[in-house]
Formats: C-alpha cells, sequence, structure tokens
C-alpha cells in the first residue's frame, strides 16, 4: 500500500490552523497533515526585539521532530520566523518552506513599487530582505516601503479585533499613496481588509496564506 505523503505546520498563533489545514485540503488534494504550535516562539521574538540564536536552534528541532515523526515536508507559517527557516534549511533532511515566499514572489512579478504593512516590528525586516532578496534573484530592482501599525497586535491579543482591524487600515490608506501592490506581513492581517470596498485606496494588496500554499504545492509537485 502506497503511503500518504505528510506535511507538517508549525504554528505560532493557533487561530490559524483551520486557515491552513482548509488550504492544504484544497491545494494538496492526498496529503495529510498536523499541527506544531509553540506561540512562545513569536513571544520571544518580540520580547527580544529580534530572532534570536535560540529561537531558531528551537525552531529547528521542531523541524527535526517534524521529519523524526513521518513528515514528508514543513511550513513556518509565522512570518516573523522568516529568517529563521532561511538558516534551519540547509540542515533539514526534507523540504521547508516560509510562507510568506509565494508572496514575495507574486509581489516582485506584478511591481516595483512595494508596501510591506505589518503589525508586528519583527516581523518588517524579515519581508523586506525576502522582498530584495526575491527582486535580485530575478534581476528586478525593488522599492519598498514600510508601515508599522502600531499598536494592532496588543489589540488583536487583547480580543479587539476591530480596533486591530481599523488600525491595519487606517496605515494600509497611509502607505498606499507611496506604492504600487502592499504585502501584508502577517498571515493574521487579510481578514481586516476583506469586504471594505471603497474604504480604502484603489491598490491592490497581497496576503500569505494562499499564496503561500500554492507555492508550496508547486514546488512539492515538482519533485
Amino acid at each position: 500500500m502506497t503511503s500518504v505523503p505528510t506535511l507538517a505546520f508549525i504554528h505560532t498563533v493557533a487561530g490559524l490552523i483551520p486557515t491552513f489545514k482548509g488550504l492544504a485540503d484544497e491545494l494538496l488534494p492526498g496529503w495529510s497533515s498536523f499541527n506544531i504550535v509553540d506561540e512562545s516562539l513569536l513571544q520571544a521574538t518580540i520580547r527580544e526585539g529580534r530572532l534570536s540564536k535560540r529561537t531558531m536552534q528551537r525552531l529547528n528541532q521542531y523541524v527535526t521532530s517534524a521529519s523524526d515523526v513521518g513528515a514528508d515536508a514543513v511550513v513556518v507559517t509565522c512570518s516573523s520566523l522568516g529568517d529563521g527557516v532561511e538558516n534551519v534549511r540547509p540542515l533539514a533532511s526534507i523540504p521547508l518552506f516560509r510562507i510568506d515566499q509565494g508572496m514575495a514572489l507574486d509581489a516582485v512579478r506584478q511591481s516595483r513599487r512595494i508596501g510591506v504593512l505589518a503589525t508586528l516590528r519583527t516581523t518588517l525586516e524579515p519581508t523586506t530582505l525576502l522582498l530584495q532578496r526575491v527582486g535580485a534573484e530575478r534581476g528586478k530592482e525593488v522599492v519598498i516601503s514600510q508601515a508599522l501599525c502600531e499598536g494592532a497586535f496588543d489589540l488583536l491579543k487583547s480580543g479587539d479585533r476591530a480596533g486591530h482591524n481599523a488600525s491595519i487600515v487606517a496605515t494600509f490608506q497611509r502607505l498606499a499613496v507611496e506604492v504600487d501592490i502592499i504585502v501584508l506581513a502577517q498571515a493574521s492581517m487579510a481578514e481586516a481588509l476583506e469586504n471594505i470596498a471603497g474604504e480604502v485606496p484603489d491598490v491592490p494588496f497581497l496576503a500569505s496564506p494562499r499564496l503561500g500554499m500554492l507555492h508550496v504545492s508547486r514546488e512539492l509537485s515538482d519533485q
């Protein structure tokens, strides 16, 4: 009997599990999936203001554990851990993906003036570096503008999703006058910009979950 390939997700936000389960079922038919959740990976990164060596070591341990229990590939869904994925990937025995790769590829393909919108400062730099690297790999010079939704993440943690969403919309409006396309640095941000036609400038935005999983699906189907 042929074994079913298995995808492991490493999350730092438990609430994203249903989103990625649905995307995996849709875009990777024939694959099973399971979840590893550790909120402290993100909490430590926020507290320290950077992705520390220790946090990267812990991420590597989770990737190794996923492989040990039968995962055939791993997706890290937290963009703040993006640089950690880059560092761990050469050590991994199975394909390892960061969720924002597909979004970055699409943004660079579509535009040169790209905005990065984030609710966490620790996500701005990894996302910017990824976009710059993708641009360089494709021989395209990109100009990147950053914007931080101050306080939005704390509002979300406290249960004030309406305040969180309003902060994202307001910051989007300010950033949109400078760029041709905006990438949302965290998977949790997309909901804020849904169903608000007319409230924000007519500047397209990209979110990581679906674009990231489309990229994963393409890469795994080519192997």
